[in-house]
């Protein structure tokens, strides 16, 4: 006999089968129960999460001749005849290579023909928004007003393709992702049933990387069985398989990152690629392991959400602590524009290495978190006693007490003090130095107003508010500004910054130095 996939030969026939969409079971059951059955359903939801199994279900079920509590018998001839796809009173339609005006027609045609036995014709349109705007038409008027004996139930993976006034028209449940509790649970039940010996690890693992889909789960499940077919089936297999990395070799990675050892990220990434791991779902492990980071910096009760055993959690605690909030959330934002780059790239390993040498150089970029981590890591090299290069000038080693060892340094001469003109410039400049500045600054300095400041200062004019405690309260902003300032107009600018509680306060009680178009003068006596 022909071997049958795990998922078909598992694919549950009655409502008590169904996990992860009770919400939905219940309901449908109610309205068999009570008799108040609709004509038209619209089942929304990802891949695998059983939208064309609880619609099969439900067919059997209001067609069956001795229903069990809103539930098919599964015994009657009806149930038998749906389950072997020979009911001429359950129809399937796949709306992906059957979406023309011609199709749909066909459709309102039969609807007029009731049934030969059993008491609905049930409908059953799979990806119905791959259907024209033509064919949506054709059917729009049948799905409102059908005849009695027939049952619509359209599927679909990406609702808002389908137009609005197909939507009225049903009654919309939508499937969820099916968490990795369930799907590793019903895992396990099934290879009790099969026999087959697996680690409770090597399960979650499979679970997980399926995504909230119990098909891809079963899918995959099954490739592991068959390429270790008749041997216990341990997580090590499985990640041999999947093409994916142990947990242990991001801890590695995430050391090299911090110590800035761009050698050892690479020789790292090396290791990976002569194991025959799959890139992308080494990258999309990695940015999962620092989502998990940034929750336990994040939360004093993260321990619930984040699917790891003990001993991974303890690692990780440990590696949290090694890390700031505001880094991880850098390295989740290179490696999510990674995971979009590599997915068609013919060169995934080298876009790999130009990342990690990214998280390993923060000077490359010129956002707000990678300065927030340049500081940093100057910081830690301060503190280490480790030579400092400030730009321009030489080397600079400091001693036990902290004090530069060379009693001559070259340094980046300082810049001369602004006059009245620099400031002026830096206000005719204001839109250019706008444009350069990174958010949330750029947004806060737009809204802001321009005064004067007093010995030959700007004077920043900002709203109570997020603008204000951005400016007032933490630290390092203004000093970030001034730079900024500065390099435009080659002067050192100094910025004082006030907040008002809105523009006409602002308006009413300063200089507004955007509206004056001469030379300031400002007298230093």
């Amino acid at each position: 006999m022909a071997y049958t996939a795990l998922y078909r030969k598992f694919r549950p026939d009655c409502f008590g089968d169904v996990k992860g969409q009770e919400h939905i079971v219940t309901a449908l059951r109610n309205q068999i129960r009570a008799e108040r059955i609709g004509h038209a359903y619209l089942f929304c939801g990802t891949r695998g999460t059983g939208k064309t199994t609880v619609a099969k279900i439900f067919a059997k079920a209001v067609n069956c001749e001795h229903p069990v509590d809103g539930s098919p018998c599964g015994e009657c001839a009806s149930c038998r005849a749906i389950a072997a796809g020979v009911s001429m009173n359950v129809i399937e339609i796949d709306a992906a290579s059957n979406n023309g005006v011609d199709n749909i027609r066909g459709i309102v045609e039969e609807v007029a023909y009731s049934p030969t036995e059993g008491k609905y014709k049930v409908y059953i349109i799979d990806e119905v928004h791959m259907l024209s705007i033509g064919a949506f038409n054709a059917l729009l008027k049948t799905l409102e007003e059908p005849p009695s004996y027939v049952i619509f139930i359209l599927a679909t993976t990406e609702v808002h393709k389908i137009p609005i006034t197909i939507l009225s028209r049903c009654q919309r449940y939508d499937f969820r992702r099916i968490g990795i509790d369930t799907i590793t649970a019903r895992l396990r039940d099934l290879m009790e049933t099969e026999q087959i010996q697996v680690e409770e690890k090597a399960l979650r693992y499979v679970a997980k990387t399926a995504d909230g889909s119990m098909r891809d789960a079963l899918s995959l499940l099954d490739q592991c069985i068959a390429f270790h077919f008749g041997q216990e089936l341990t997580y090590d297999n499985v990640l041999d398989v999947l093409g994916a990395v142990d947990t242990e070799v991001f801890g590695r990675l995430l050391r090299y990152v911090l110590a800035r050892d761009v050698s050892g990220c690479i020789g790292l990434l090396e290791e990976i690629v002569m194991q025959g791991r799959e890139l992308g779902q080494f990258v999309t492990d990695f940015t999962w392991y620092l989502r998990n980071l940034l929750l336990l910096k994040s939360s004093d009760n993260a321990e619930d959400v984040i699917d790891v055993s003990t001993d991974n959690l303890t690692r990780l605690q440990e590696e949290a602590e090694m890390i700031e909030a505001e880094a991880v959330m850098r390295y989740i934002r290179v490696c999510s524009e990674l995971s979009g780059q590599i997915r068609y790239a013919a060169q995934k390993r080298i876009l790999i290495e130009i990342a990690l040498i990214k998280l390993c150089r923060p000077e490359m970029e010129q956002d707000y978190e990678s300065v927030v981590e340049r500081v940093r890591a100057l910081e830690e090299k301060i503190e280490k006693g480790v030579a400092v290069v400030p730009a321009g000038g030489e080397r600079v080693m400091p001693d036990a007490g902290g004090q530069a060892a060379s009693d001559i340094v070259k340094e980046r001469p300082p810049l001369p003090k602004a006059i009245p003109e620099d400031v002026q410039a830096v206000v005719d400049s204001w839109q250019t130095i706008v444009g350069r500045a990174s958010m949330p600054m750029k947004q806060y300095i737009r809204e802001a107003g321009l005064s004067l400041g007093g010995d030959n200062k700007l004077m920043l004019v900002v709203e109570d508010g997020l603008a204000s405690d951005y400016f007032l309260h933490q630290e390092g902003h203004r000093a970030l500004l001034e730079q900024l300032l500065s390099e435009t107009v080659g002067k050192e600018i100094e910025v004082t910054v006030q907040s008002v509680p809105d523009r006409e306060t602002f308006e009413r009680s300063y200089v507004d130095l955007s509206r004056i178009h001469m030379d300031v003068v400002i007298d230093d006596e």
